[in-house]
C-alpha cells in the first residue's frame, strides 16, 4: 500500500493485453498492479503481467478459499477481497500473504482487527458515503490504515489521499487508452503523493 499512491483495478479480458498494459503502468511509476478475477482470462493475466520486470501482481475480486487458492497458483503477491469473510479471511491470513480485504462498515472492521488486519480496502468507497463516511470510520479505528476503492477518478483521487489514513487509492482511470496513454496517466498518478 505504499509503493504506490495509485493501485491500478483491472479487468482484462484479452491475455494478449497484460504485457503491453503491465509494461506501460510500470514504465509510469505504477509498480502494483491488481488484476481482478472478473473474467476467464484472469489467471492468465496474472501470470503473464509477473513476467514484466519490476511488477508487483495481486488479485483482486478474490472471494472463496478456492479462487485463492487459483491465484496463488498463478503466482499472485498480495490478495484483494471486495469484502471479508471470516472463512476466505482467516485462510489468507494463515498464508502469510499480505491481504487487503473489503470493508465498509465498523462490523466489517472489527471483524478484521479480530483477524489481526489492520489494513482495508474502503469499498465500494463512493456509493458507500465516500471520503465523509472514512473520515467517520477512521476515528475510532485509528489504528488502521485505508485503501479506497470503487468510484474513484483522477479528479478525486487526491482528495482521498490528503486524509492521512489513506495509504493509496484504486482505480481503473489509469488503465485506459493506448499503451502511451496509460503511461502517461500512470505518471500523472505516481506524483500525486507528492
Amino acid at each position: 500500500m505504499q509503493t504506490s499512491a495509485v493501485i491500478p483495478v483491472l479487468v482484462i479480458r484479452d491475455v494478449a493485453q497484460a504485457r503491453p498494459i503491465a509494461e506501460a503502468l510500470v514504465a509510469g511509476g505504477l509498480k502494483v498492479l491488481e488484476v481482478t478475477m472478473r473474467t476467464p482470462a484472469a489467471l492468465d493475466v496474472i501470470r503473464e503481467m509477473k513476467q514484466v520486470p519490476g511488477a508487483i501482481v495481486g488479485a483482486g475480486t478474490v472471494v472463496s478459499t478456492d479462487q485463492f487458492e487459483q491465484v496463488m497458483d498463478a503466482g499472485a503477491e498480495f490478495i484483494v477481497s471486495p469484502g471479508l469473510s471470516e472463512k476466505l479471511g482467516e485462510r489468507i491470513v494463515q498464508s502469510g500473504v499480505p491481504y487487503l480485504p473489503g470493508v465498509a462498515t465498523a462490523g466489517d472492521i472489527m471483524r478484521g482487527l479480530d483477524m489481526g488486519l489492520t489494513h482495508f480496502k474502503f469499498f465500494p468507497a463512493e456509493t458507500s458515503g465516500g471520503l465523509p463516511a472514512l473520515k467517520a470510520l477512521a476515528a475510532p479505528f485509528y489504528q488502521c490504515k485505508f485503501c479506497p476503492t470503487g468510484g474513484i477518478t483522477e479528479a478525486t483521487a487526491p482528495d482521498w489521499l490528503a486524509f492521512d489514513p489513506v495509504l493509496c487509492v484504486g482505480g481503473s482511470w489509469v488503465a485506459t487508452g493506448t499503451p502511451a496513454e496509460m503511461e502517461a496517466k500512470a505518471r500523472s498518478a505516481t506524483a500525486m503523493r507528492g
